[in-house]
């Protein structure tokens, strides 16, 4: 994610930064600058997720250099930074995200930012991609995987659900079936491991003697974002986890 900060006096622009380092997930990319026209000339062209403008400024005020932005960007969030309130309707009338009254600070940065007109989706960085939030739902390229059993993909939930926890096979028999399939229960350990191989993402799931987990290190998941406080994931959390299976239940606090 990219987030673009300009406010032409120092401290205003000291005191937004620290405000958004503090709410931001770390691996943020934030531009910062005292002068609008340098950070229109070296942004123009950059695809911001996030532009937090100051008003009022010399030779390009915030509103103009919004719109500069937004046609090289149309769906970037728009986030004005004023102390003066006459300002708020040229804000809404260009379809900002938000308005920030000074003085900066977290709570009021982190309240635009849970807010975004357009929410800045997770990056992915990694081959496969869980989906947790809502329906559960697994992706290789933003592609659905699919599994040649449903209880396969349950299996897989829940151990995406352990977190990287090495599960035995009596655990996940207990889990799927109230009887005892374990026979069935390894069909689908090998379901896992062949659709994963399909796709080159056979590294994901371990499976030992009669135990397996999953390297969560290899994939990227909205659950596990959420609990490193990033942003995007905690948007995207609407009270809803992995709703398809009972025994699914989220910590979020």
């Amino acid at each position: 994610m990219r987030v673009l900060l300009v406010d032409d006096e120092e401290l205003g622009l000291i005191r937004l930064k620290n405000a958004a380092e503090k709410v931001l997930p770390k691996e943020t990319e934030i531009l910062s600058y005292t002068n609008p026209v340098k950070a229109l000339e070296e942004n123009a062209d950059k695809s911001i997720d996030i532009a937090f403008l100051d008003i009022e400024m010399p030779v390009l005020n915030g509103i103009t250099l919004a719109k500069k932005l937004k046609t090289a960007n149309p769906k970037i969030n728009i986030i004005f930074v004023t102390a003066y309130h006459e300002y708020a309707l040229d804000a809404y009338k260009m379809h900002a995200s938000g308005y920030v009254t000074k003085p900066v600070n977290e709570e009021k940065v982190k309240e635009e930012l849970d807010g975004l007109r357009y929410p800045v989706e997770i990056a992915a960085t990694k081959k496969l991609q869980v989906k947790c939030f809502g329906n559960f739902d697994v992706f290789v390229s933003g592609k659905p995987l699919k599994f040649k059993y449903a209880k396969s993909k349950e299996l897989f939930a829940y151990l995406i659900d352990r977190e990287g926890s090495s599960v035995n096979i009596n655990e996940l028999n207990a889990v799927l079936w109230e009887e005892d399939k374990k026979s069935y229960c390894r069909n689908l350990i090998a379901d896992i491991k062949e659709t994963l191989k399909s796709v080159n993402a056979e590294d994901v799931f371990i499976k030992r003697r009669n135990e397996c987990y999953i390297d969560i290190d290899k994939i990227d998941c909205d659950a596990y974002e959420y609990k490193k406080n990033n942003s995007a994931a905690i948007r995207a959390y609407r009270g809803e986890y992995m709703v398809q299976y009972d025994w699914a239940f989220f910590e979020s606090e």
